[in-house]
């Protein structure tokens, strides 16, 4: 059998991206050697580069992705996606691998795009009965009207950056006179700021994927913090309790999971995603779906793949596989 060559991105131009570092190199760790030639890549806005065993940088070619290992010529045969946030999450790298013709794990440009900006996304989802958080929008340079906002969405409420990833820019948002300060952080992230109600109840997190073209769902993460959210300390630094399964009923379970499998059909995803629900009042609410889920040894979706019965190297394996038995359209 001959071995394929997969190339590992991670980086990014983000906050995300030394997060992303962390996950591509737990894929290149658990990728299988005796089916893949692995090889790291390092997507960065000072360039793109595939790092060699002993450290050294060899510069990817924008044609066709190609790069040099010694005095060869490697062509990927497909490419394990790890990037967070901007270019590999909102959908600029994946319009990019299509139009060279080069399967990729992640779900397609459009999904991932839409999917990034959480105010499209909610829009699309709200009208196929999805249910959401009420929400406002700003985009910066426009009137903030404080009263207003509060107004629609309550208090207590939180503030977003529109399109950014692990918690960067958020603030929960307690009294009026804290909503402009939390306005200003989020725009430091992006120019769309979406501000939502404060749902009330546990939060859960759901990894959906596509095996042999099935849709398979993980059992859900409970995420609790012990900051007032699940924000980039809960997330990363060990200021959360993360359990697998989430301590909900059955009943919540299956709702959450049909959701969270609802959701990935809507939006006609493809490669795994991690959907964030509210439990309120026993229904979920939806809260952002990532294309790019992390994978780092802290990660929620590696988790939820070894409490499924399955070890990093089988379930990484599977998304290589559906990646290359995907038709790019």
């Amino acid at each position: 059998m001959t071995k394929k060559n997969v190339a590992v991105v991670m980086g990014g131009y983000s906050s995300e991206f030394e997060i992303s570092l962390k996950s591509g190199a737990v894929v290149c760790e658990s990728l299988d050697t005796e089916k893949y030639n692995i090889y790291p890549i390092h997507i960065l806005k000072k360039g793109w580069y595939f790092i060699s065993e002993s450290g050294d940088k060899h510069s990817v070619s924008k044609e066709n992705f190609s790069f040099k290992n010694g005095d060869i010529t490697i062509v990927p045969d497909v490419i394990f996606n790890t990037v967070h946030g901007t270019p590999g999450e909102d959908g600029l790298l994946q319009s990019y691998w299509d139009l060279i013709g080069m399967p990729h794990t992640t779900t397609g440009f459009y999904q991932a795009a839409l999917s990034f900006n959480k105010r499209d996304c909610l829009s699309v989802l709200k009208n196929f009965g999805i249910k959401c958080a009420n929400s406002y929008y700003i985009n910066k340079g426009s009137e903030i009207p404080s009263e207003e906002i509060v107004k629609k969405v309550g208090l207590p409420c939180f503030v977003k950056p529109n399109r950014a990833g692990s918690s960067f820019g958020v603030s929960k948002v307690n009294t009026l006179d804290q909503l402009l300060p939390a306005i200003d952080k989020a725009f430091k992230e992006d120019h769309e700021v979406i501000i939502e109600t404060a749902l009330v109840g546990p939060e859960v997190s759901v990894g959906v994927y596509t095996n042999q073209g099935k849709l398979v769902v993980f059992s859900p993460t409970e995420i609790v913090s012990e900051n007032d959210f699940f924000d980039y300390e809960a997330k990363y630094l060990g200021k959360s309790q993360e359990i697998t399964p989430a301590r909900i009923s059955e009943e919540e379970t299956i709702k959450v999971q049909n959701e969270a499998k609802h959701v990935y059909s809507i939006l006609n995803m493809a490669g795994v995603t991690r959907s964030e629900f509210i439990l309120q009042n026993g229904e979920p609410y939806f809260i952002e779906t990532n294309t790019t889920p992390g994978l780092s040894k802290e990660s929620i979706i590696p988790k939820q793949a070894r409490e499924a019965g399955m070890t990093l190297t089988q379930f990484f394996g599977i998304l290589i596989e559906e990646a290359l038995s995907r038709t790019i359209k």
